[in-house]
Order: C-alpha cells, then structure tokens, then sequence
C-alpha cells in the first residue's frame, strides 16, 4: 500500500488538466468521473478519454486512480467496464463514491473479481471508499471489512455536509462560529475505523483554492487525528497536503533519538522504561515514535 499524503482530483472533461497532471508530484492522480463531470457528459466519449490518459501517458505519481459514479446511479457498471477493459493494466485503484453499506462494496468487488479474470490482468485493482453519508458512516465498519481489495477510507465533506443539512456553501471548510470543530466525530470515526482494519485514513478536499491557510489548517486537524493525507483539487495545493502530512525534521530526529535510547536502554539491562530528555519513555513511546519514523521514511526523509 503506497502513502497518499496527497491525492490530486482531475476532472475527465478537463483536457488541460489531463495534461498537466502526469507531471504533477502528487502521490495519487485521481481521475474523476463523478461530480465534475455533469451528466450530459457521463458518456463513452468521456470514458474513453480517461482510457487515453492512462494508457498513453508517462504518470510521476507512484498511483492512478479512477473514481466511478456511485453504485446507485445508472453509470457505475459502464464506468467499471469501459475503464477496466481499456486500462486494467494501468490502473493501481477505483475510488467509489457515496457508500453506504457492505453491499456496494461487494458489488464492485465482484465485478472487478470477474473483469480481471477475463482480461487476464496480473495486477489485483484496489478500492478507495468515500463515507460521504450519515448511512455511510453508521455502516463504516461493515464497509471496512467488506472486501480484501479496500486500502483507504476518505472522508467527503461536501456530500456530508449536504445530507445533515449542514448549511454551509465551501466544500471542505470550518465554521469559525462553531464553538470547536464541527466535524471532529466524523473524522475521527472514519479514522479510528481505518486504523481498526489496517487502512489509510484519507481527508476530503478544500475547495478555496487559494486560500493556502485555510486549507494547511483543515489538513492540520485531520493530520493531528492521525490522517495519512488529503485531496486536492488543484496542483497549488499539492505541496501543502505533502509538508502537512509529512513529519517535520525536528520530529523525525527525535522519533529516531527516541528509538535509539529506548533500544540502547533494552539492550544494555532489559529496561521497560528509561529516562531520556527528562522524559520517562517506555513501549507505548518506542510505538509512537516508530510511527512518526515510519511516515518520514516514507517521505523518502532520512536523519542527519
């Protein structure tokens, strides 16, 4: 499973977006063929040109996805078929949105089991969920375990927001007259379940484009749950989701201090718990500390 601190969205009917993006250093490209693309043009036509774009192109980013229309609409067999069959073999994942139970899941998955199968593809697709729905999130554990082939749960604040009734216009944005943060337990239920059954915990988009600030500061409430990265919907935004969700220097060199204390202290007389930096460390320390170590190196980061 490849990191995903950040997950840049390409409009299908943007052919100025489709080539660029192949450059761009975001850690997934998502091609989109869901709300941005209207209905008028949810066609082969349109399919076809996703086809193109990652069967013919050079890519930077470690992984390409596609997100299909939801499992309830009319376009998501004709998404899966059309994509699969004309770049399985070029597609690391299919992003589905709008879940809502195990059973949206399953369909995917079978329908993914049995083109693969035809096509003889070699490479196994993986799914990327969206709880965008208060029934998606009261099923979010169902949803987790419905199938092998999931490696992310994400968060969609702009579908969200809309079914609660929440009466907010900017997807992804904070109220600064809610006293705290309105969406604390959505994001920490969808990240507690991710963690839960071993999968990445995934922020949706902020879509003031230019409003850097407001955007490091959404990413920083996600990130300090414990989420692995954001959406982006334009390529300003891709370096802030990376530095945010990336550990800084200073923390890096202290996970690795940590780690190099605790392991000296273990080796020198077995001690469960030592003082280092006047601060008592012990297993639940050594843990930490490795999981800060383990994103850094991620980020292709190394200490001094």
């Amino acid at each position: 499973m490849r990191a995903r601190r950040s997950c840049l969205t390409v409009p299908a009917t943007s052919e100025k977006m489709l080539a660029k993006a192949p450059g761009l250093g975001a850690d997934m490209v998502l091609l989109d063929l869901e709300d941005s693309v209207p209905p008028a043009e949810k066609t082969d036509e349109t399919r076809t040109r996703v086809v193109g774009a990652l069967r013919n192109r050079e890519w930077a980013a470690p992984t390409r996805a596609v997100r299909v229309n939801a499992v309830s609409t009319r376009w998501c067999f004709r998404d899966l078929t059309a994509v699969v069959e004309g770049a399985g073999a070029a597609l690391d994942s299919v992003v589905v949105p709008k879940v809502e139970s195990a059973a949206h899941v399953q369909f995917v998955d079978l329908l993914l089991t049995q083109l693969e199968t035809e096509l003889g593809l070699a490479k196994r697709i993986a799914l990327e969920l969206q709880i965008e729905s208060p029934r998606g999130l009261v099923a979010i554990e169902e949803i987790a375990a419905a199938s092998s082939r999931t490696e992310t749960l994400i968060f969609g604040p702009g579908d969200f927001a809309a079914s609660l009734g929440v009466p907010q216009l900017t997807v992804g944005a904070i109220d600064p007259d809610y006293p705290g943060d309105q969406w604390h337990y959505v994001l920490m239920r969808i990240v507690t379940t991710a963690h839960a059954f071993g999968l990445q915990a995934i922020d949706g988009p902020y879509a003031v484009v230019l409003d850097i600030d407001g955007l490091r500061q959404a990413a920083g409430r996600s990130q300090r749950l414990g989420f692995d990265g954001k959406w982006a919907v334009h390529p300003e935004q891709i370096a802030i989701c990376n530095n945010v969700y990336t550990p800084s220097s200073e923390q890096f060199e202290r996970a690795a201090r940590i780690l190099g204390a605790y392991d000296a202290a273990q080796r020198r007389d077995g001690a469960g718990a030592v003082l280092f930096e006047g601060e008592m460390i012990d297993e639940a320390s050594r843990k930490m500390a490795e999981q800060v170590a383990a994103r850094a190196r991620a980020a292709g980061m190394t200490t001094g």
